[in-house]
């Protein structure tokens, strides 16, 4: 080996030692070196966290203290709305008390009343025996008396002074019966007018009145002969597909449509405008149009029904009979509109039901059924109460509602309050002013018949029907009438026209009893 190879040899392995020693210092000495380096980063990360302990404690404890206030004053709050709410109950169980002790004390007042008013009783019926005995004894003596003077027999005599007597009670009875009748009235229609007035002005509803529609208007008289058709084709087949007669005469451009049944009519005047308007008239269109009218009433007279019931707030209706309530829309009763007659009733039954503490309810289904028969009189044989009961029956309403529709015009006696309601809100229904239309022909009759009733009685002089028939006005002679009498007549005569007559409304009989001394000074 030469001195550069052994030079190079050496260099080396010294580089080799020299590595290997510096490897051991890294190796021995870094280990160390990282751990002291960990310890001081463990310390800052430790100091660290407690300084974000530290702080989150006190945030905790600010918000604890924080939550605590709010809870505080929130249990607070509720503590004196507690206590109001107890003092407000106890005021209420005060006043309950204080209404309750008032009622005690009036029920001992009608109590005292009472036990007095029966012993007034007691003291009268005794003096009406003390009475009773001496007119006995007052008989007897006049009997015998009777006896010796008239030389009548005790059979006569005693038939005599009966006939005398009863003439005599027959004044204090009749005396009697006026005056407590004359007090009832006062009481009664002191509080039916409250109630009337009460519910007629919570239920102000306009007066309508309307007649049948029966002719139709046209643009010409060149219609007539297209409605016509050839050889009569076209009205034909208007008359027999809408069950009306059409009656064309010389009224200018105007027909006419007549029926029996409004529902058919009004299809009828509902079709004849459509197909006047479209200006094309025969067999084919003819039945397209009238299928489409009564498609159209039939939606319309279900919408009614609904409308109707939903305005009273009555509940749910069989369906039958929300469609025959539909159909009083087209129905008419001396001009005036059934339907708005029907819900009328409801509206003044409900009302005066509430005011009585009745079932209001019940009262507004029974007043809008009423007649509901109307709606099927048309079709089916039967007065409209017999049909409307027969309905109601069928469709499931209650006893009251039934009642109500068989009493309404006397065909049945009354069982309920609310039957009386419901004929008290149809006759204000129909009697206000407005509401309904006779003919002449009836209107005359009905006043000749009234005076026929007044002047069939003996002692009177005349009488006359003013104010459209609802007063009568009967003179009297006076020498053959006294006043008790005349009061007499005016309740026969009362009860003769409730009884043979049929009439809207009411009717104010007034018995007049005037005596004239008259002189001619010459």
């Amino acid at each position: 080996m030469d001195e550069q190879t052994i030079i190079l040899v050496i260099s080396i392995i010294c580089s080799l030692v020299l590595g290997l020693i510096v490897g051991f210092f890294v190796c021995f000495f870094l280990p160390v070196f990282a751990k002291k380096r960990a310890e001081s980063n463990a310390q800052k990360i430790i100091k660290n966290a407690e300084t974000k302990a530290e702080h989150i404690k006190k945030n905790a404890t600010l918000d604890a203290k924080q939550e605590v206030y709010e809870l505080k004053n929130q249990a607070e709050k509720d503590i004196k709305e507690r206590k109001a709410e107890v003092i407000n109950q106890e005021n209420r169980l005060l006043q309950r008390e204080q209404s309750i002790d008032n009622r005690d004390a009036q029920l001992l007042k009608k109590e005292a009343a009472l036990e007095e008013k029966e012993k007034l009783c007691d003291r009268q019926i005794e003096e009406n025996k003390k009475r009773q005995s001496t007119l006995d004894l007052k008989i007897n003596s006049i009997v015998k008396e009777l006896e010796k003077v008239a030389n009548l027999t005790e059979k006569e005599a005693r038939e005599e002074i009966f006939k005398r007597v009863e003439e005599k009670e027959d004044r204090n009875i009749t005396k009697y019966l006026k005056e407590r009748e004359e007090e009832m009235e006062e009481k009664a229609d002191e509080i039916s007018k409250n109630i009337l007035a009460n519910a007629m002005a919570r239920h102000a509803q306009e007066v309508t009145t309307e007649k049948t529609i029966s002719v139709i208007q046209l643009p010409s008289d060149e219609m007539k002969g297209r409605i016509i058709g050839r050889e009569g084709r076209n009205i034909k087949s208007l008359e027999s597909m809408l069950g009306v007669d059409i009656l064309i005469d010389d009224t200018p451009e105007a027909i006419s449509v007549s029926c029996f049944n409004p529902i058919r009519r009004e299809i009828a005047s509902k079709a004849l405008q459509v197909l006047i308007k479209d200006g094309r008239i025969q067999p084919g269109r003819i039945e397209e149009v009238v299928a489409k009218c009564q498609k159209e009433v039939d939606e319309s007279i279900k919408k009614a029904g609904e409308e109707a019931i939903f305005k009273l707030g009555i509940g749910k209706m069989d369906k039958e009979l929300v469609y025959n309530i539909g159909k009083l829309k087209y129905r008419t009763s001396y001009g005036q509109n059934q339907l708005e007659h029907s819900v009328e009733t409801a509206h003044l039954c409900g009302v005066m039901a509430a005011e009585l503490g009745l079932n209001e309810q019940v009262a507004k289904r029974a007043g809008l059924l009423h007649d509901i028969g109307k709606a099927l009189d048309f079709e089916v044989e039967g007065s409209h109460v017999e049909i409307g009961a027969r309905l109601a029956k069928k469709c499931g309403e209650n006893e009251i509602v039934l009642n109500a529709i068989e009493a309404h015009h006397g065909d049945k006696p009354i069982k309920f309050v609310i039957s009386s309601l419901v004929i008290a809100a149809d006759t204000l229904s129909a009697a206000r002013p407005g509401s309904r239309s006779e003919t002449l022909e009836t209107y005359i009759r009905r006043l000749e018949q009234l005076e026929t009733i007044c002047n069939s009685f003996d002692g009177v002089m005349n009488s006359y029907a003013i104010q459209s028939g609802r007063e009568v006005r009967v003179n009297v002679i006076p020498d053959k009438i006294d006043d008790l009498e005349a009061f007499k007549m005016a309740k026969q005569i009362k009860e003769r026209i409730e009884n043979e007559m049929q009439y809207p409304g009411s009717i104010k009989v007034n018995v007049i009893r005037e005596y004239r001394a008259i002189e001619t000074a010459k």
